[in-house]
């Protein structure tokens, strides 16, 4: 790929990370100019005022136009007082943030390819037609057509910068599309492209692509039965769009932009096409974390699909993560979506499940399930501060058998999830609706425009969603089952006497503490410790399903940490299957580091025990092979009938780690040669030597499965 390597060369020749963003600076000159004008309106002026004034970098090697890296500057090249002032302006007006849905978000690309600019400002017209007596809708709409006519301007910048480096057929690429639907698969490629550059100057960081195998398959279809189009010329176009996403890497980090492929279609048939495959091999070849890939698996797909998934993942890169239609499906379907979008799902952000285009943006939290079993252990106190932080659940000296410690630590978890969502609904309700909108980013969701209303202010078909991330799902089953094997089974020591040696952070009990890491674990299909997960995942949805968002939509759960088992780790004291205090508790919905010493068989059998249709958000279950595992082909074929079983009997996510231990190892020691090493992490991949020391060792501890 003769461009890929010339545009690698070339954005590779500009580390320099210590920039500053100037995004504030353009911005600020649109409010400036709309001080008396109503905030929704300055809002629009000063997105037109980003998209026209923002530098418009184009690479000598491009194929596909869009780029951010100009708007960071370096001391010297602005004005600090300058910018100190436009950073006030732009601050009193405020923003959206994750938590109050900012971005996090796929937008609705089928539809806007369809349209185009022009089609979708003509669709804007009939709207504010239709609302004529609607004073609100007609400031919406006003406000969405000033970003979409800045937009296409915005296009029409980069056409220009390319004509000036002589790419013309680039140019004249992006002067076609700056108004007319696209017709060509390089057209749609590049308006997708240059409507996501929009976000990430907008100041929107994970923007999921979504189906892109899907939404862009016409085009290349058409191209393709008319032999304009290779299948090599087009995964080189993909890949020299999908490694522009390392760019963000000049802010100081990488993005996570998710892209689903395959699975099946609205209609539930095989969604797979040749256009699958392109991505996969683009993405391979771009080597970096940025394109979050997700593939799609159900009974259906086909078994060289999934061979070619493992050959990638087995580069290091960790992409694609697998998912599992069968449950995805299902568990997105019972909140009342129709079964038709519900098929049409994708994921943002690392794994979390969406509707694409039809529903606001992704917000979650983190819900640190392991503290509970310490407040039920201590009448609501903290082990580690004194604080009382949940109720008085009673002297556990009166606890006579497993089923009492049970239901006061389900008492600590319902007040634990009503102080979460008391602090949710806080924050994400603060701000007035008219007023912190996003025309831009509404003119990507059905059915805004339709509806004159914003994304956040009920535009959208589906209501907004949010996902309680449910921390140490392993820490807690291997917790419980101690407690129930060491004090009502085996009577080795008694509830009060436990709670004492968690309290001294097995001070002086060593002895106790082996027998405590003796007990059953997670991870290895033993009933004895695997009923506390199914139990754990029915709770915690039982828990969170009395609650809604403030447009009454649901509140998922999800069994995925990313990397919070690590800090949320360092908020629980010692617990009961013998993890120390502050240590890191087991990560999302793998089993804790080394304790799955049964093999990967084991682990399959342990987590398809709970009924994962009840987890919307989505789950990881973080497995590590062996490089052998990818280059051996017969071996390749025991992994590929593992992931079968593991998705028929109901697993959810499966993400893998090929590199091994001792390259791990000398990586940490020897940093210098391994820059380019990418890595799985949990539901996101980065450069190995870039994560922090607590990062890598708990990706470390993962048992490698030979």
């Amino acid at each position: 790929m003769k461009y890929l390597e010339a545009l690698r060369r070339e954005m590779n020749a500009r580390p320099d990370t210590s920039g500053r963003l100037m995004r504030d600076v353009y911005m600020a000159r649109g409010y400036a100019a709309h001080m008396d004008d109503e905030n929704a309106i300055a809002r629009a002026y000063a997105i037109e005022s980003l998209f026209e004034d923002c530098p418009k970098r184009v690479y000598e090697s491009d194929l596909i136009l869009g780029s951010m890296a100009d708007m960071v500057a370096f001391e010297g090249e602005y004005d600090e007082a300058g910018y100190k002032w436009a950073r006030s302006i732009v601050s009193s007006y405020g923003e959206r943030t994750f938590i109050t849905n900012s971005d996090h978000y796929a937008p609705d690309y089928e539809t806007f390819l369809r349209e185009g600019v022009d089609g979708t400002l003509e669709r804007i017209d009939r709207s504010m037609k239709a609302h004529e007596d609607d004073h609100d809708a007609q400031i919406f709409l006003e406000s969405a057509a000033i970003a979409m006519r800045a937009f296409s301007r915005f296009i029409e910048g980069f056409a220009a910068e390319a004509r000036t480096k002589g790419l013309d057929q680039a140019a004249a690429v992006c002067e076609r599309v700056a108004h007319a639907a696209p017709e060509t698969f390089r057209e749609a490629l590049q308006l997708m492209w240059l409507v996501h550059t929009a976000f990430l100057c907008e100041g929107r960081y994970a923007m999921a692509i979504g189906r892109m195998d899907q939404f862009l398959y016409p085009y290349y279809k058409r191209d393709a039965d008319a032999g304009r189009l290779t299948p090599d010329e087009a995964c080189e176009l993909v890949a020299c769009t999908l490694y522009k996403i390392g760019e963000r890497r000049l802010m100081g980090a990488d993005d996570v932009v998710n892209i689903s492929i395959g699975g099946v279609t609205k209609t539930g048939e095989n969604a797979l096409n040749e256009l699958s495959y392109i991505i996969l091999h683009a993405v391979g070849a771009c080597n970096i974390p940025g394109p979050n890939l997700s593939a799609r698996i159900h009974s259906g797909i086909p078994e060289d699909f999934l061979d070619a998934c493992l050959q990638v993942i087995g580069t290091g890169l960790g992409y694609p993560a697998l998912m599992n239609d069968e449950v995805n499906i299902p568990a997105l379907a019972r909140h009342g979506y129709a079964l038709e979008d519900a098929r049409n799902y994708c994921m943002v952000g690392c794994i979390e499940n969406f509707i694409q285009g039809m529903q606001p943006p992704w917000s979650d939290g983190r819900y640190n399930v392991p503290k509970y079993i310490e407040l039920a252990l201590n009448r609501g106190a903290c082990m580690q501060t004194g604080v009382k932080m949940g109720p008085d659940t009673g002297d556990i000296a009166s606890f006579e058998t497993m089923d009492d410690f049970m239901r006061a630590f389900e008492t600590q978890m319902r007040f634990g999830a009503a102080e979460y969502m008391m602090r949710f609904r806080n924050e994400n309700e603060r701000y007035d609706r008219k007023k912190y909108i996003s025309p831009f980013l509404s003119c990507f969701c059905r059915d805004c425009i339709g509806r004159g209303r914003d994304i956040n202010d009920g535009g959208a078909v589906y209501p907004s969603v949010h996902g309680a991330a449910c921390m140490g799902i392993g820490t807690v089953a291997d917790s419980l089952a101690a407690i129930e094997k060491l004090v009502y089974v085996d009577h080795r020591m008694t509830l009060e006497e436990l709670r004492d040696i968690l309290a001294a952070n097995f001070e002086g009990h060593g002895a106790e503490r082996r027998l405590m890491l003796d007990a059953p674990k997670y991870g290895n299909g033993d009933d004895f410790v695997d009923k506390y997960a199914v139990w754990y995942v029915k709770k915690t949805d039982e828990i969170f399903s009395r609650y809604r968002t403030w447009d009454g939509g649901a509140i998922y759960t999800g069994i995925a940490s990313n990397t919070s088992n690590i800090p949320a780790g360092r908020e629980v004291a010692a617990t009961p299957d013998g993890r120390e205090n502050g240590e890191p508790m087991s990560d999302a919905a793998s089993p804790m580091h080394g304790r799955d010493h049964a093999g990967p068989t084991a682990v399959v059998l342990s987590v398809t025990k709970p009924d994962y249709r009840l987890v919307s958000c989505g789950t990881v279950l973080n497995q590590k092979f062996s490089p052998s595992m990818f280059t051996d082909e017969e071996k390749r074929g025991r992994l590929r009938a593992l992931i079968r079983a593991y998705f028929a009997r109901g697993g959810q996510e499966m993400q893998i780690n090929s590199v091994s231990r001792e390259t791990l190892i000398d990586a940490m020691n020897h940093p210098a040669g391994y820059e380019s090493m990418v890595v799985r992490v949990s539901g996101f991949s980065a450069y190995y030597t870039a994560l922090g020391r607590d990062v890598q060792e708990d990706i470390l501890k993962r048992t490698e499965h030979e």
